[in-house]
């Protein structure tokens, strides 16, 4: 029994695939998003729509009870916040970060496709880069 049997056992089938829904188009619009912090012109477009994409994912799966997910979207949500007050492109370490990040949260979208058990968070996510 994976993470999409543990939460129609919970909710209404209704809910948990609308959910999947949203969160798989947030998610595969995720990265085009995270490359272009790296651009003068995007940066504040894109941090601010990351932002409301972390937000929305940890208001959602909160009401699911997918505590991982929630954890992990607060606290990219808070680096968020910190990049937003920032107007310039961000650095390549904090990129590839990022792009770590969604691989997790792509990874969970998978996990709920297919039934599976939810991927372990690396640690590695967890050390925030510099983000000068």
């Amino acid at each position: 029994m994976g993470i999409k049997s543990d939460l129609e056992a919970d909710f209404d089938y209704e809910i948990v695939d609308e959910f999947y829904d949203h969160y798989a188009l947030m998610i595969d619009s995720m990265e085009v998003m995270i490359i272009d912090l790296a651009k003068q012109d995007m940066y504040q477009r894109s941090v601010h729509e990351l932002f409301r994409v972390f937000h929305n994912i940890k208001s959602a799966s909160g009401f699911l009870k997918i505590e991982p997910m929630r954890r992990l979207a607060a606290f990219i949500e808070e680096v968020l916040e910190e990049l937003r007050t920032k107007n310039k492109p961000i650095n390549e370490s904090t990129i590839n970060w990022l792009l770590a990040v969604s691989d997790i949260f792509s990874s969970w979208k998978n996990d709920l496709k297919n039934d599976y058990v939810m991927t372990k968070v690396k640690y590695s996510v967890l050390k925030i880069p510099d983000l000068d």
